[in-house]
């Protein structure tokens, strides 16, 4: 063979070689996992908030399989942590990050700004850009379930809220509670303390007992430990769960939970990045979507009441009950939304004001 035909040999060899290289290559690089990041305020373990966060990242991981490879850092503060875990998770090759409490909405504008290919989703704020959209569950449409069944169930007339921070999440959710007082038992009085953490046991507990020494039968909460409801069954009080199913630690004070399905939501967005439609949105989802869930309800509570609750669900559901719906009143008993209309998300986003029944002032 003369050389310049085994020279050609070669060079077509070498080609294929390439060739079949660089396929495969790109097909081990089409592979590749999506790297998808959660940061939690609190720990997975809290049975709140930042647990049922964490049962959504499962659910993803369960959904697809291999295709997905998750990361979470939990007990992150609000603050300047939050900014270094979110730039740790975007320098890490995480393609989707969601960050999961309203504290952590600045460092994660301030992240998103540097790292514009990585997709951004924070949960519960409301800053946007091309690459961070925003999420929340209308936690306000259980709460005043729940503020109902407290209504009836209470034989104090004392119910107790434990909150964590005055932001409008908290505040509205507050509201939909004292409106539901307002309108099934106008006699009931809403008893707030404010512990100014999303999950601190010992604060939680302190406020619970502190509430049923005051006479109070009946607490909700907007923190995220079971505590509140291990203090109510030690005592013969009743308590609601918040986030996620929190019966198992007071079967008999246990009402019912107001809880937050991310599954859904994880598993639709990572999709969304995966197939390259993902587009930066707020995102308002509750019942009617399948976000926001009350799955039971304790069997002391008598049948007429767990059917009007149960009612109540399916009206918020197909939109025939709204809980801010007017006519409604600030505490200054001034006329905030007229009767016939129903206050926006636009409205309820940024609330910053009690309705009328609701006793005390929001802290500064």
């Amino acid at each position: 063979m003369k050389r310049r035909q085994f020279n050609k040999l070669l060079t077509g060899i070498a080609a294929g070689i390439g060739l079949g290289a660089a396929m495969f290559g790109g097909q081990a690089l089409a592979e590749e996992p999506l790297k998808v990041g959660f940061v939690y305020v609190g720990p997975i373990g809290d049975h709140g908030w930042s647990y049922q966060h964490d049962q959504g990242r499962l659910a993803l991981e369960e959904h697809f399989g291999d295709k997905v490879k998750t990361t979470y850092v939990e007990n992150v503060p609000e603050g300047a942590d939050a900014e270094r875990v979110i730039r740790n998770l975007a320098q890490s090759g995480h393609e989707l990050i969601f960050t999961t409490s309203f504290g952590f909405m600045n460092p994660t504008v301030k992240v998103a700004k540097q790292y514009p290919k990585v997709k951004f989703e924070h949960a519960t704020g409301y800053k946007l850009s091309k690459n961070l959209a925003t999420y929340i569950g209308k936690t306000y449409e259980g709460r005043y379930v729940a503020g109902y069944v407290a209504s009836q169930m209470t034989k104090s007339n004392k119910i107790g809220y434990i909150a964590s921070f005055p932001i409008p999440e908290v505040i509205r959710d507050i509201n939909a509670v004292q409106l539901a007082l307002n309108k099934y038992n106008p006699e009931a009085e809403l008893k707030i303390i404010w512990v100014n953490s999303w999950f601190d046991p010992g604060k939680e507990a302190d406020a619970a007992n502190a509430m049923m020494d005051q006479g109070v039968d009946v607490i909700l909460q907007h923190t995220d430990s079971p505590a509140a409801m291990q203090a109510a069954e030690r005592r013969g009080k009743y308590a609601v769960g918040q986030a996620s199913d929190m019966s198992g630690f007071g079967p008999n004070a246990h009402l019912l939970s107001v809880i937050d399905d991310w599954g859904p939501h994880y598993i639709a967005e990572t999709q969304k990045v995966m197939d390259g439609s993902w587009e930066s949105t707020p995102m308002v989802e509750g019942m009617a979507e399948g976000a926001i869930v009350i799955p039971s309800f304790n069997d002391a509570i008598p049948a007429d009441v767990v059917a009007k609750a149960e009612e109540l669900i399916a009206g918020i559901k197909d939109g025939s009950v709204q809980p801010f719906a007017g006519p409604i009143k600030n505490q200054a008993g001034e006329l905030k939304v007229a009767e016939g209309e129903v206050l926006g998300w636009d409205e309820l986003e940024k609330m910053n004001w009690y309705v009328e029944g609701v006793n005390g002032e929001l802290p500064k």
